[in-house]
């Protein structure tokens, strides 16, 4: 069957999810115009942003469950037969538990269980939450068991610490499984933040869900799989969730402008010329920027996961086209913390600023996190925006989108 997609609809497909950064890149690029000491950069791009279309609107194979599903934008009937896609895999690979003991495939036997992967710097992801905060809630006495799996994407998500207060502050109290080794990941097969699998009684794997959306047809497979258990009555009626701040649905109709890493392993589009991998450098940014196109200003070093400020007064300006605007970011070194000003079109960011900005257009950065720095009202439009950092040692990896 052919299909024909708009730019919008493939903006929003390649905008749903991040797929595993580290083992599915194969091109060859170099990072920015030039490249000093004739070093040329094995950076492998992360086709997440290209493979969305055929990811949302094509088969995928999930190859160690041997799942087979098509996770298009369409949801089936909720009244279709569920098909068996394989079983639930052990979890003993998690290294921690949060919120509980320890979970084994025998203890969830006559459960129907939600696993939820999510590594909480994703934005994709904290999008999704408040429909899974809200499935824990409404069905737990109806037999339903929701297990989070956290997978880490950066190095610091590693940290249980940080996990466990990202997780408070975002008021998760169903049972976290922490999978710093990525053993349950491999367990499942799984490539995706956020990917949600749908386990019945039996311990048998009926649906899953690869990225935001289709909401609905989620909360029908959980009806479906606690009728099926014949335990309780279920209920047909669909929750309503009041999204704000980071969990407020994307704008996708005004969405031109896909996540980008900072790290040379996997950005796009750096626009300074110049650039030296691994060592400090004294940047310039060019004085103007094509849309998603992005420049350093300031002495920074670019490393393969994020880029760090060593002298106060450095900036990182991106030409974007969206609502909001992220930056995973934070002080480098644990227990600092970083000032900032946020910059819209050359003035402070004051009616177009996001939660971690205050009135003035400023804020600081206290820990390595996702912080949402534009918000900015209608009408959207290609916009310029800079960060100038106070003081120096931030530690920045990504720019997402919403």
């Amino acid at each position: 069957m052919s299909a024909s997609y708009t730019p919008s609809m493939m903006s929003r497909a390649r905008s749903l999810m991040r797929r595993e950064p580290s083992k599915y890149f194969n091109a060859t690029v170099s990072i920015g115009t030039q490249l000093q000491e004739g070093l040329h950069v094995s950076k492998k791009i992360n086709h997440n942003r290209r493979d969305f279309l055929t990811t949302m609107l094509t088969t995928i194979a999930a190859t160690q469950l041997g799942i087979i599903g098509c996770t298009t934008q369409h949801a089936t009937s909720a009244t279709a037969k569920l098909p068996i896609e394989g079983e639930l895999p052990s979890l003993v690979g998690a290294i921690a538990w949060l919120n509980s003991q320890p979970f084994t495939v025998d203890e969830l036997r006559g459960k129907v269980v939600l696993i939820n992967f999510w590594t909480y710097t994703c934005i994709n992801w904290l999008r999704q939450l408040p429909y899974v905060r809200a499935w824990a809630e409404k069905y737990q006495d109806q037999g339903l068991v929701v297990i989070g799996i956290h997978t880490p994407e950066f190095e610091f998500e590693k940290n249980i610490d940080n996990v466990r207060r990202a997780s408070t502050e975002l008021k998760i109290d169903y049972p976290i499984a922490i999978d710093n080794d990525y053993a349950v990941w491999r367990a499942f097969g799984n490539r995706y933040w956020p990917a949600l699998y749908f386990i019945d009684t039996q311990g048998r794997i009926r649906h899953h869900q690869f990225g935001e959306g289709e909401y609905e047809q989620s909360e029908k497979v959980i009806q479906q799989l606690l009728s099926e258990a014949g335990t309780v009555r279920v209920g047909q009626e669909i929750i309503e969730v009041d999204a704000r701040g980071f969990e407020a649905a994307a704008d996708w109709n005004s969405l031109k402008s896909p996540e980008n890493y900072l790290g040379y392993e996997r950005t796009d589009n750096f626009a300074s010329s110049g650039a030296v991998l691994n060592k400090r450098h004294l940047y310039t940014a060019p004085a103007q920027l094509n849309l998603n196109q992005w420049a350093l200003s300031g002495d920074w070093t670019i490393g393969k996961q994020a880029i760090v400020l060593n002298k106060s007064g450095g900036r990182i300006a991106y030409r974007f086209h969206a609502r909001d605007l992220h930056l995973v970011m934070g002080p480098a070194e644990r227990g600092t913390s970083v000032r900032f000003r946020v910059l819209v079109d050359g003035q402070p960011a004051v009616t177009a600023r996001g939660l971690d900005v205050d009135v003035r257009g400023e804020g600081t950065a206290t820990e390595q996190r996702l912080y949402q720095l534009i918000r900015q009202p209608k009408p959207i439009s290609d916009r310029q925006f800079e960060i100038e950092f106070l003081d120096a040692g931030v530690e920045a990896f990504a720019f997402t989108f919403g």
